[in-house]
């Protein structure tokens, strides 16, 4: 028995995933002296309280990233 592979190419499209079902968009900090990081928020001014809280308990930590989750759709149009 012979195994055989079939390549297709195809036209994808990608674009942020806006259904109804699709997951929420969520934003988290991370300091970036410590490496701590916050819970995962829907609404982007809870990570920035969550920033100002961090750096009230840690004076020294001034700098931060920003981490986005944003679901992603891709399907191939026939």
């Amino acid at each position: 028995m012979s195994m055989r592979t079939v390549v297709r190419h195809q036209q994808w499209t990608l674009r942020p995933d806006q259904e109804p079902d699709a997951e929420p968009v969520s934003y988290a900090m991370r300091c970036a002296v410590c490496g701590e990081v916050s819970p995962a928020y829907t609404d982007f001014t809870a990570s920035q309280d969550w920033v100002f809280a961090h750096g009230g308990r840690h004076p020294s930590h001034h700098t931060y990233r920003e981490i986005i989750t944003r679901p992603w759709k891709a399907w191939w149009k026939p």
